[in-house]
C-alpha cells in the first residue's frame, strides 16, 4: 500500500459471542481509543468474510447500550434483541469508516501504514519490507520479508527508531546478535 493510501474502513472490534438472552454481545475492542467507538449511537459495519470490508448481506449496527465487561464491552445493537439474532453476528469484525478514526498522537502509527514499508537499519542496510503486523502482548511484532528470509522484530520504541510515512521507510536499531 503506497504511503497516503488509507483503506475506507478499519477494524475497531470483534463480536466474540452473545451474552445472555436479550441480544447483548461481548465486544473485544481492537483499538487504542475504545471510548470513541463503543458508545451509544455509534454506527459499526459488520465485516464480511474477509473482515476487511463491510458485509454486503448485513445492515450497519447502531449501538443502543454499552457497558464495560471484563476486558471488553457488552453491547446491544438496534434491532438485535434476542440471543438468536445476536448469534448471527458471532465472530464478525466491527468496522468504522477511516474518517471516523481518532487523530493519532505524533508517535502513533496505523498498522496499515507499515505494510509494504522498507525496513532499514540505522546504517542504511536494507532488511526487507514489512509483510505483516501482529498485535501481541507484551509487544506487537512486525514481520519483515527480506532476501535471507523473514524476521520478526518487536514494534517498540527501542527497536523502531523512526517511521517516515512519506518515504514508506522504517528505521530499526536491532541489538547486536538479533539479525545474525
Amino acid at each position: 500500500m503506497a504511503s497516503g493510501d488509507n483503506p475506507p474502513f478499519l477494524v475497531v472490534g470483534h463480536l466474540n459471542k452473545p451474552h445472555g438472552t436479550q441480544g447483548e454481545l461481548f465486544v473485544w475492542p481492537l483499538t487504542d481509543y475504545p471510548e470513541t467507538h463503543f458508545a451509544p449511537g455509534v454506527v459499526h459495519f459488520p465485516g464480511g468474510d474477509e473482515g476487511q470490508t463491510p458485509s454486503p448481506d448485513l445492515e450497519p449496527l447502531t449501538i443502543e447500550t454499552v457497558r464495560p465487561y471484563r476486558k471488553g464491552y457488552l453491547a446491544r445493537f438496534r434491532g438485535v434483541y434476542d440471543r438468536t439474532a445476536a448469534e448471527q453476528l458471532r465472530g464478525r469484525y466491527l468496522l468504522r469508516p477511516f474518517e471516523a478514526m481518532d487523530e493519532l498522537a505524533e508517535d502513533e502509527i496505523f498498522y496499515h501504514e507499515l505494510l509494504g514499508s522498507t525496513v532499514v537499519t540505522r546504517d542504511g542496510s536494507v532488511l526487507g519490507s514489512v509483510r505483516e503486523v501482529y498485535a501481541l502482548k507484551p509487544a506487537d511484532l512486525i514481520e519483515v520479508a527480506g532476501p535471507d528470509g523473514n524476521i520478526m522484530l518487536p514494534l517498540i520504541p527501542e527497536m523502531v527508531v523512526e517511521f517516515d510515512r512519506e518515504e514508506g521507510r522504517v528505521v530499526v536499531d536491532p541489538p547486536e546478535g538479533l539479525l545474525s
